[in-house]
């Protein structure tokens, strides 16, 4: 449950770096500059979370490491698609 929670906070950031990125960027390529800052954003708070899961959770960086994929890969796969399609 908590990686699908994880997951719609990382959609949910995605969608807000895109839409302010459209209204104060000037429309698709500003929403590809949202595109582009989401990315940084997003590794870093995808490592705060396996980091969190090693060291209050008590997992091992083994059995973390491919929740960390999942949880930076899917919102990093739509972002790339995104900055793909408007440029």
């Amino acid at each position: 449950m908590h990686t699908a929670i994880v997951l719609g906070g990382g959609l949910a950031l995605l969608v807000s770096c895109l839409l302010l990125g459209h209204a104060f960027g000037g429309g698709p390529p500003g929403a590809v500059t949202g595109a582009k800052v989401f990315l940084p954003l997003w590794l870093v708070a995808a490592g705060v979370n396996m980091w969190l899961g090693v060291s209050q959770a008590g997992y091992s960086i083994g059995e973390e490491f491919p929740i960390f994929l999942a949880i930076f890969g899917a919102p990093a796969a739509l972002a790339g698609l995104t900055w793909w399609l408007l440029s």
